[in-house]
Protein backbone atom coordinates (compact mmCIF):
# COMPACT_ATOMS: atom_id res chain seq x y z
CA UNK A 1 0.00 0.00 0.00
CA UNK A 2 1.14 3.54 -0.66
CA UNK A 3 2.47 5.65 2.17
CA UNK A 4 0.91 8.94 3.25
CA UNK A 5 1.29 11.34 0.33
CA UNK A 6 2.27 14.42 2.32
CA UNK A 7 5.12 16.12 0.52
CA UNK A 8 8.64 15.33 1.64
CA UNK A 9 9.98 18.70 0.57
CA UNK A 10 11.53 19.71 3.89
CA UNK A 11 14.67 17.61 3.39
CA UNK A 12 15.12 19.03 -0.10
CA UNK A 13 14.67 22.60 1.06
CA UNK A 14 16.99 22.29 4.05
CA UNK A 15 19.77 20.47 2.27
CA UNK A 16 20.94 23.38 0.17
CA UNK A 17 21.82 25.38 3.26
CA UNK A 18 23.38 22.58 5.30
CA UNK A 19 25.12 20.38 2.74
CA UNK A 20 28.86 20.10 2.35
CA UNK A 21 30.03 22.76 -0.11
CA UNK A 22 31.91 21.45 -3.12
CA UNK A 23 33.91 23.25 -5.77
CA UNK A 24 32.02 23.16 -9.07
CA UNK A 25 32.73 24.75 -12.40
CA UNK A 26 29.42 26.60 -12.37
CA UNK A 27 25.93 26.13 -11.04
CA UNK A 28 23.03 26.14 -13.43
CA UNK A 29 19.27 26.43 -13.49
CA UNK A 30 17.60 23.09 -14.26
CA UNK A 31 14.00 24.09 -13.61
CA UNK A 32 11.72 27.13 -13.50
CA UNK A 33 8.16 27.47 -12.21
CA UNK A 34 6.77 30.96 -12.72
CA UNK A 35 9.50 33.26 -11.45
CA UNK A 36 11.03 30.62 -9.13
CA UNK A 37 14.17 28.72 -10.11
CA UNK A 38 15.57 25.32 -9.16
CA UNK A 39 19.36 24.97 -9.20
CA UNK A 40 21.31 21.84 -10.03
CA UNK A 41 23.24 22.29 -6.78
CA UNK A 42 19.96 22.15 -4.80
CA UNK A 43 19.25 18.66 -6.10
CA UNK A 44 22.87 17.48 -5.82
CA UNK A 45 23.25 18.78 -2.26
CA UNK A 46 19.94 17.26 -1.15
CA UNK A 47 21.10 13.83 -2.35
CA UNK A 48 24.54 14.22 -0.73
CA UNK A 49 22.98 15.35 2.53
CA UNK A 50 20.64 12.35 2.65
CA UNK A 51 23.59 10.02 2.02
CA UNK A 52 25.64 11.61 4.82
CA UNK A 53 22.78 10.97 7.23
CA UNK A 54 22.75 7.28 6.35
CA UNK A 55 19.55 7.33 4.30
CA UNK A 56 19.13 4.95 1.38
CA UNK A 57 19.41 6.96 -1.84
CA UNK A 58 17.49 5.35 -4.75
CA UNK A 59 18.84 5.40 -8.30
CA UNK A 60 16.28 7.96 -9.43
CA UNK A 61 16.68 10.23 -6.41
CA UNK A 62 17.30 13.25 -8.66
CA UNK A 63 13.95 12.66 -10.38
CA UNK A 64 12.06 12.31 -7.09
CA UNK A 65 13.60 15.40 -5.53
CA UNK A 66 13.09 17.42 -8.71
CA UNK A 67 9.41 16.50 -8.77
CA UNK A 68 9.07 17.50 -5.12
CA UNK A 69 10.73 20.81 -5.91
CA UNK A 70 8.36 21.48 -8.83
CA UNK A 71 5.34 20.65 -6.69
CA UNK A 72 6.59 22.88 -3.90
CA UNK A 73 7.10 25.85 -6.25
CA UNK A 74 3.66 25.46 -7.82
CA UNK A 75 1.88 25.11 -4.47
CA UNK A 76 3.78 28.05 -3.01
CA UNK A 77 2.90 30.31 -5.94
CA UNK A 78 -0.77 29.38 -5.57
CA UNK A 79 -0.60 30.07 -1.82
CA UNK A 80 0.72 33.56 -2.57
CA UNK A 81 -2.00 34.05 -5.20
CA UNK A 82 -4.63 32.99 -2.64
CA UNK A 83 -3.06 35.33 -0.05
CA UNK A 84 -2.55 32.59 2.54
CA UNK A 85 -1.12 34.15 5.69
CA UNK A 86 1.84 32.79 7.59
CA UNK A 87 3.46 34.14 10.74
CA UNK A 88 7.18 34.86 10.32
CA UNK A 89 7.73 33.43 13.80
CA UNK A 90 6.81 29.99 12.41
CA UNK A 91 9.66 30.27 9.91
CA UNK A 92 12.14 31.31 12.60
CA UNK A 93 11.03 28.49 14.88
CA UNK A 94 11.56 25.94 12.11
CA UNK A 95 14.98 27.40 11.27
CA UNK A 96 15.98 27.02 14.94
CA UNK A 97 14.70 23.44 14.94
CA UNK A 98 16.68 22.60 11.79
CA UNK A 99 19.87 24.07 13.24
CA UNK A 100 19.42 22.05 16.45
CA UNK A 101 18.87 18.90 14.37
CA UNK A 102 22.05 19.40 12.38
CA UNK A 103 24.03 20.28 15.50
CA UNK A 104 22.97 16.90 16.90
CA UNK A 105 23.90 15.21 13.60
CA UNK A 106 27.40 16.74 13.49
CA UNK A 107 28.01 16.85 17.26
CA UNK A 108 28.74 20.54 17.83
CA UNK A 109 27.91 23.90 16.31
CA UNK A 110 31.56 24.34 15.35
CA UNK A 111 31.55 21.09 13.37
CA UNK A 112 28.30 22.05 11.62
CA UNK A 113 29.79 25.41 10.64
CA UNK A 114 32.95 23.70 9.41
CA UNK A 115 30.98 21.23 7.29
CA UNK A 116 28.61 23.87 5.91
CA UNK A 117 31.41 26.40 5.35
CA UNK A 118 29.35 29.15 6.97
CA UNK A 119 28.17 30.37 10.36
CA UNK A 120 24.84 29.35 11.89
CA UNK A 121 23.49 32.82 11.15
CA UNK A 122 24.49 32.48 7.49
CA UNK A 123 22.94 29.01 7.39
CA UNK A 124 19.65 30.45 8.65
CA UNK A 125 19.77 33.32 6.16
CA UNK A 126 20.43 30.94 3.28
CA UNK A 127 17.63 28.57 4.32
CA UNK A 128 15.01 31.18 5.33
CA UNK A 129 13.37 31.59 1.92
CA UNK A 130 13.34 27.83 1.34
CA UNK A 131 11.68 27.20 4.69
CA UNK A 132 9.13 29.92 3.99
CA UNK A 133 8.39 28.34 0.61
CA UNK A 134 8.06 24.92 2.19
CA UNK A 135 5.58 26.09 4.81
CA UNK A 136 3.47 27.98 2.26
CA UNK A 137 3.41 24.87 0.04
CA UNK A 138 2.26 22.75 2.97
CA UNK A 139 -0.47 25.28 3.81
CA UNK A 140 -1.71 25.21 0.22
CA UNK A 141 -1.62 21.43 0.16
CA UNK A 142 -3.72 21.24 3.33
CA UNK A 143 -6.23 23.67 1.80
CA UNK A 144 -6.56 21.52 -1.34
CA UNK A 145 -7.27 18.26 0.54
CA UNK A 146 -8.97 19.51 3.72
CA UNK A 147 -12.47 18.54 2.52
CA UNK A 148 -11.53 15.06 1.26
CA UNK A 149 -13.46 12.32 3.02
CA UNK A 150 -13.72 8.54 2.61
CA UNK A 151 -16.80 6.28 2.71
CA UNK A 152 -17.03 2.65 3.88
CA UNK A 153 -17.72 1.63 0.26
CA UNK A 154 -14.50 3.32 -0.86
CA UNK A 155 -12.57 1.62 1.96
CA UNK A 156 -13.87 -1.77 0.81
CA UNK A 157 -13.00 -1.03 -2.81
CA UNK A 158 -9.49 0.07 -1.80
CA UNK A 159 -8.96 -3.13 0.17
CA UNK A 160 -10.25 -5.34 -2.64
CA UNK A 161 -7.70 -3.83 -5.05
CA UNK A 162 -4.81 -5.10 -2.92
CA UNK A 163 -3.53 -8.43 -4.32
CA UNK A 164 -4.26 -11.15 -1.80
CA UNK A 165 -0.66 -12.34 -1.84
CA UNK A 166 0.46 -8.78 -0.99
CA UNK A 167 -1.66 -8.34 2.14
CA UNK A 168 0.68 -7.65 5.08
CA UNK A 169 0.88 -9.98 8.05
CA UNK A 170 0.49 -8.36 11.48
CA UNK A 171 1.97 -9.75 14.65
CA UNK A 172 -0.09 -9.71 17.84
CA UNK A 173 -0.79 -6.13 18.91
CA UNK A 174 -1.59 -5.02 22.44
CA UNK A 175 -3.16 -2.06 24.22
CA UNK A 176 -1.15 -1.68 27.42
CA UNK A 177 -1.79 1.01 30.00
CA UNK A 178 0.42 1.88 32.93
CA UNK A 179 0.22 3.94 36.09
CA UNK A 180 3.61 5.02 37.42
CA UNK A 181 4.60 6.43 40.78
CA UNK A 182 8.06 7.88 41.46
CA UNK A 183 8.49 7.89 45.27
CA UNK A 184 10.16 10.98 46.68
CA UNK A 185 13.60 10.34 48.21
CA UNK A 186 14.33 11.17 51.83
CA UNK A 187 15.20 14.75 52.71
CA UNK A 188 18.31 13.56 54.54
CA UNK A 189 19.68 11.83 51.46
CA UNK A 190 18.87 14.87 49.33
CA UNK A 191 20.73 17.10 51.77
CA UNK A 192 23.71 14.75 51.61
CA UNK A 193 23.81 14.84 47.78
CA UNK A 194 23.54 18.64 47.77
CA UNK A 195 26.38 18.86 50.28
CA UNK A 196 28.53 16.58 48.09
CA UNK A 197 27.86 18.73 45.02
CA UNK A 198 28.64 21.96 46.86
CA UNK A 199 31.94 20.34 47.72
CA UNK A 200 32.58 19.59 44.02
CA UNK A 201 32.02 23.26 43.24
CA UNK A 202 34.47 24.38 45.94
CA UNK A 203 37.11 21.95 44.68
CA UNK A 204 36.88 23.25 41.11
CA UNK A 205 36.82 26.92 42.13
CA UNK A 206 39.86 26.42 44.38
CA UNK A 207 41.57 24.57 41.50
CA UNK A 208 42.11 21.40 43.52
CA UNK A 209 40.65 19.40 40.61
CA UNK A 210 39.25 20.20 37.17
CA UNK A 211 35.57 19.95 36.29
CA UNK A 212 36.01 17.18 33.71
CA UNK A 213 37.71 14.90 36.24
CA UNK A 214 34.77 15.25 38.63
CA UNK A 215 32.37 14.48 35.77
CA UNK A 216 34.18 11.20 35.10
CA UNK A 217 34.15 10.25 38.79
CA UNK A 218 30.67 11.25 39.87
CA UNK A 219 28.27 12.32 37.10
CA UNK A 220 25.27 10.03 36.57
CA UNK A 221 24.43 11.39 33.12
CA UNK A 222 25.52 8.73 30.59
CA UNK A 223 24.65 11.05 27.71
CA UNK A 224 27.46 13.51 28.48
CA UNK A 225 29.88 11.74 30.81
CA UNK A 226 32.31 10.67 28.08
CA UNK A 227 32.67 14.23 26.79
CA UNK A 228 33.25 15.90 30.13
CA UNK A 229 29.60 16.66 30.85
CA UNK A 230 29.32 18.99 27.86
CA UNK A 231 26.13 19.96 26.02
CA UNK A 232 25.24 22.57 23.44
CA UNK A 233 21.91 24.13 24.37
CA UNK A 234 19.52 26.74 23.01
CA UNK A 235 17.22 29.01 24.97
CA UNK A 236 14.50 28.36 22.36
CA UNK A 237 14.70 24.56 22.64
CA UNK A 238 11.82 23.59 24.92
CA UNK A 239 13.00 19.98 25.23
CA UNK A 240 15.49 21.06 27.91
CA UNK A 241 14.42 21.12 31.55
CA UNK A 242 13.29 24.71 32.35
CA UNK A 243 15.33 24.95 35.57
CA UNK A 244 18.48 23.64 33.85
CA UNK A 245 18.01 26.07 30.94
CA UNK A 246 17.24 29.11 33.10
CA UNK A 247 20.23 28.49 35.38
CA UNK A 248 22.59 28.01 32.44
CA UNK A 249 21.70 31.34 30.84
CA UNK A 250 22.04 33.26 34.12
CA UNK A 251 25.71 32.31 34.40
CA UNK A 252 28.72 34.26 33.17
CA UNK A 253 31.31 32.44 31.05
CA UNK A 254 33.44 30.23 33.31
CA UNK A 255 31.05 30.57 36.26
CA UNK A 256 29.73 27.49 38.09
CA UNK A 257 26.15 27.47 39.36
CA UNK A 258 24.89 26.60 42.78
CA UNK A 259 23.18 23.21 43.00
CA UNK A 260 20.01 23.23 40.90
CA UNK A 261 17.21 20.66 40.93
CA UNK A 262 15.67 19.45 37.65
CA UNK A 263 13.36 16.57 36.83
CA UNK A 264 16.49 14.47 36.27
CA UNK A 265 18.12 15.12 39.66
CA UNK A 266 20.62 17.66 41.00
CA UNK A 267 23.17 19.53 38.87
CA UNK A 268 26.03 21.93 39.06
CA UNK A 269 26.48 23.69 35.73
CA UNK A 270 29.40 25.59 34.25
CA UNK A 271 28.89 27.97 31.34
CA UNK A 272 31.71 27.59 28.82
CA UNK A 273 30.52 29.81 26.00
CA UNK A 274 27.45 31.84 25.08
CA UNK A 275 26.38 33.35 21.79
CA UNK A 276 22.95 34.97 21.96
CA UNK A 277 20.35 32.27 22.57
CA UNK A 278 22.91 29.47 22.17
CA UNK A 279 25.38 28.25 24.77
CA UNK A 280 27.84 25.48 25.54
CA UNK A 281 27.72 24.18 29.12
CA UNK A 282 28.99 21.24 31.10
CA UNK A 283 27.42 19.74 34.18
CA UNK A 284 27.55 17.07 36.83
CA UNK A 285 24.34 15.17 37.54
CA UNK A 286 23.61 13.29 40.75
CA UNK A 287 20.43 11.42 41.56
CA UNK A 288 19.19 10.78 45.07
CA UNK A 289 18.90 7.01 45.63
CA UNK A 290 15.61 5.58 46.91
CA UNK A 291 15.55 3.44 50.04
CA UNK A 292 13.53 0.25 50.37
CA UNK A 293 11.10 2.06 52.65
CA UNK A 294 10.32 4.67 49.99
CA UNK A 295 9.83 2.04 47.29
CA UNK A 296 7.54 0.07 49.63
CA UNK A 297 5.53 3.25 50.13
CA UNK A 298 5.07 3.51 46.35
CA UNK A 299 4.01 -0.13 46.20
CA UNK A 300 1.43 0.43 48.94
CA UNK A 301 0.04 3.49 47.14
CA UNK A 302 -0.41 1.65 43.84
CA UNK A 303 -1.81 -1.41 45.59
CA UNK A 304 -4.59 0.83 46.91
CA UNK A 305 -5.16 2.31 43.42
CA UNK A 306 -5.26 -1.17 41.91
CA UNK A 307 -7.87 -2.29 44.42
CA UNK A 308 -10.17 0.57 43.38
CA UNK A 309 -9.83 -0.31 39.69
CA UNK A 310 -10.39 -4.05 40.27
CA UNK A 311 -13.42 -3.31 42.47
CA UNK A 312 -14.89 -1.16 39.71
CA UNK A 313 -15.09 1.98 41.83
CA UNK A 314 -12.65 3.84 39.55
CA UNK A 315 -11.87 3.62 35.82
CA UNK A 316 -8.28 2.91 34.84
CA UNK A 317 -7.97 6.16 32.83
CA UNK A 318 -9.37 8.18 35.74
CA UNK A 319 -6.92 6.57 38.15
CA UNK A 320 -4.03 7.24 35.77
CA UNK A 321 -4.98 10.90 35.46
CA UNK A 322 -5.23 11.26 39.21
CA UNK A 323 -2.25 9.24 40.46
CA UNK A 324 0.30 8.67 37.69
CA UNK A 325 3.62 10.55 37.75
CA UNK A 326 4.33 9.59 34.13
CA UNK A 327 5.04 12.80 32.16
CA UNK A 328 4.08 11.25 28.82
CA UNK A 329 0.64 10.33 30.16
CA UNK A 330 -0.24 14.02 30.54
CA UNK A 331 -0.09 14.48 26.76
CA UNK A 332 -0.91 11.10 25.21
CA UNK A 333 -2.83 9.28 27.90
CA UNK A 334 -1.83 6.26 30.02
CA UNK A 335 -1.44 3.80 27.13
CA UNK A 336 2.02 2.97 25.82
CA UNK A 337 2.38 4.35 22.30
CA UNK A 338 3.73 2.13 19.54
CA UNK A 339 4.82 2.97 16.02
CA UNK A 340 1.19 2.83 14.88
CA UNK A 341 -0.23 4.83 17.80
CA UNK A 342 -2.03 3.28 20.76
CA UNK A 343 -1.19 -0.33 19.89
CA UNK A 344 2.21 -1.90 20.50
CA UNK A 345 3.90 -5.12 19.46
CA UNK A 346 5.99 -7.25 21.79
CA UNK A 347 9.24 -6.06 20.21
CA UNK A 348 8.38 -2.45 21.13
CA UNK A 349 8.15 -3.21 24.87
CA UNK A 350 10.94 -3.63 27.39
CA UNK A 351 11.71 -7.11 28.71
CA UNK A 352 10.23 -6.52 32.18
CA UNK A 353 6.87 -5.49 30.71
CA UNK A 354 6.88 -8.45 28.30
CA UNK A 355 7.56 -10.84 31.20
CA UNK A 356 4.69 -9.37 33.23
CA UNK A 357 2.25 -9.40 30.31
CA UNK A 358 3.08 -13.06 29.67
CA UNK A 359 1.34 -13.89 32.95
CA UNK A 360 -1.74 -11.70 32.28
CA UNK A 361 -5.07 -12.13 30.49
CA UNK A 362 -6.95 -9.34 28.73
CA UNK A 363 -8.57 -7.14 31.40
CA UNK A 364 -6.00 -7.97 34.10
CA UNK A 365 -4.24 -5.38 36.25
CA UNK A 366 -0.75 -6.40 37.36
CA UNK A 367 0.54 -6.22 40.91
CA UNK A 368 2.70 -3.15 41.67
CA UNK A 369 6.35 -3.72 40.75
CA UNK A 370 9.56 -1.73 41.01
CA UNK A 371 11.22 -0.77 37.71
CA UNK A 372 13.93 1.52 36.36
CA UNK A 373 13.12 3.93 33.50
CA UNK A 374 15.38 4.88 30.60
CA UNK A 375 16.75 7.84 32.59
CA UNK A 376 17.87 5.53 35.40
CA UNK A 377 15.11 6.63 37.82
CA UNK A 378 13.48 3.97 39.99
CA UNK A 379 9.72 3.89 40.24
CA UNK A 380 6.74 1.63 40.84
CA UNK A 381 4.10 0.77 38.23
CA UNK A 382 1.02 -1.29 37.54
CA UNK A 383 0.10 -2.49 34.03
CA UNK A 384 -3.33 -2.91 32.44
CA UNK A 385 -3.72 -5.26 29.49
CA UNK A 386 -6.73 -3.75 27.73
CA UNK A 387 -6.68 -5.81 24.54
CA UNK A 388 -4.58 -8.22 22.53
CA UNK A 389 -5.09 -9.18 18.87
CA UNK A 390 -4.16 -12.52 17.37
CA UNK A 391 -1.48 -12.62 14.67
CA UNK A 392 -3.30 -12.26 11.35
CA UNK A 393 -3.18 -11.19 7.75
CA UNK A 394 -4.73 -7.80 7.05
CA UNK A 395 -8.53 -7.92 6.82
CA UNK A 396 -11.42 -5.44 6.99
CA UNK A 397 -12.79 -6.72 10.28
CA UNK A 398 -9.61 -6.39 12.34
CA UNK A 399 -7.86 -3.57 10.49
CA UNK A 400 -10.63 -1.30 9.23
CA UNK A 401 -9.19 1.89 10.73
CA UNK A 402 -5.72 1.49 9.26
CA UNK A 403 -7.15 0.48 5.87
CA UNK A 404 -9.48 3.49 5.95
CA UNK A 405 -6.53 5.77 6.73
CA UNK A 406 -4.53 4.36 3.82
CA UNK A 407 -7.54 4.74 1.50
CA UNK A 408 -8.00 8.34 2.66
CA UNK A 409 -4.34 9.16 2.00
CA UNK A 410 -4.61 7.67 -1.49
CA UNK A 411 -7.71 9.76 -2.20
CA UNK A 412 -5.94 12.87 -0.96
CA UNK A 413 -2.98 12.07 -3.19
CA UNK A 414 -5.26 11.67 -6.20
CA UNK A 415 -6.98 14.98 -5.35
CA UNK A 416 -3.63 16.74 -5.14
CA UNK A 417 -2.38 15.20 -8.40
CA UNK A 418 -5.57 16.28 -10.18
CA UNK A 419 -5.19 19.79 -8.81
CA UNK A 420 -1.57 19.94 -10.00
CA UNK A 421 -2.52 18.76 -13.50
CA UNK A 422 -5.25 21.40 -13.70
CA UNK A 423 -2.93 24.23 -12.60
CA UNK A 424 0.32 23.41 -14.42
CA UNK A 425 -0.76 25.33 -17.52
CA UNK A 426 -1.31 28.49 -15.46
CA UNK A 427 2.42 28.91 -14.92
CA UNK A 428 5.52 28.99 -17.07
CA UNK A 429 7.41 25.72 -16.45
CA UNK A 430 10.85 24.91 -17.83
CA UNK A 431 12.82 21.68 -17.36
CA UNK A 432 16.42 21.09 -18.38
CA UNK A 433 16.73 18.59 -21.28
CA UNK A 434 19.18 16.56 -19.18
CA UNK A 435 16.18 15.51 -17.08
CA UNK A 436 14.70 13.65 -20.03
CA UNK A 437 15.45 10.31 -18.34
CA UNK A 438 12.91 11.11 -15.60
CA UNK A 439 9.68 9.39 -16.63
CA UNK A 440 7.81 10.95 -13.71
CA UNK A 441 8.62 14.49 -14.92
CA UNK A 442 7.10 14.13 -18.40
CA UNK A 443 3.71 15.46 -17.30
CA UNK A 444 5.40 18.67 -16.19
CA UNK A 445 6.47 19.40 -19.78
CA UNK A 446 2.83 20.11 -20.61
CA UNK A 447 3.18 23.40 -18.74
CA UNK A 448 6.33 24.43 -20.63
CA UNK A 449 4.77 27.47 -22.22
CA UNK A 450 3.76 30.98 -21.38
CA UNK A 451 1.11 31.10 -18.67
CA UNK A 452 -2.45 31.65 -19.77
CA UNK A 453 -3.71 35.22 -19.72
Amino acid sequence: MKKAFLLLVSAFLAAGAFAQPKKVVADRIIGVVGDRIILESDIRNAIADAARQGQTVPENADCQIMEQALMSKLLMLQAERDSLKMDDSEVEAELDQKVRHYVRVYGTQEELERVAGKTVYQIKDDARESVRENKLAQMMQRKIVETVRITPTEVGAFFNRIPKDSLPFFESELEVGQIIVYPKPSKDLEAYIISEMNNYKRQVESRQVNFEELVKRYSEDPGSKERGGQYQISRTDKSWDPAFLATSFRLKEGEISNVVRSRFGFHIIQLLQRNGDDAIVRHILRRTPLTEAELNGGIAKLDSVRSKIVAGTMEFSTAAGRYSDDEAAKYQGPYIQGRQGGFVTIDELDKEIVTTLGQMKVGDISQPAVFTNDRGDKGVRILYLKSRTEPHRMNLRDDYNRIAQAALEEKKMQTLEKWLENHMSEHYIMLDPDLGHCERLKKWHTGEKTAKN
